[in-house]
């Protein structure tokens, strides 16, 4: 018995498929300081934040216990950006539960009902 060489004659050819997914980002339903738009929201902020931030964290699938972790709401902040498509940076997560805490609480509040 002798052994043939098989010859190849064709190479495997590779497909690339290229796919383009776009998202329209959109802007917060509410501005930061328009806190009166829900005068429950406003009132659960102002005088029960704790309260108000648990709520926000269990509509968005987290643990209640996360607001009291810190920088926890700038990431809950960044998240529901992300969930939402809304623009914006974790910069302006940051300087918006800094220098505002509670109505950047109330507008996470208000998007969630919103958009919820």
């Amino acid at each position: 018995m002798a052994y043939q060489a098989e010859v190849i004659s064709t190479q495997p050819q590779v497909t690339i498929t290229n796919y383009t997914v776009t998202t329209v980002s959109s802007d917060w339903s509410s501005n930061l300081c328009d806190c009166c738009d829900d005068c429950g929201i406003c009132l659960c902020g102002t005088f029960i934040p704790c309260i108000l931030s648990c709520k926000i964290a269990q509509d968005h699938g987290e643990s209640c216990c996360l607001p009291f972790l810190p920088g926890a709401m700038i990431a809950l902040r960044t998240s529901i950006r992300g969930k939402y498509h809304i623009s914006g940076s974790i910069c302006d997560d940051w300087v918006a539960m800094s220098c505002c805490p509670y109505c950047g609480i109330c507008q996470m509040a208000r998007e969630q009902k919103t958009r919820g």
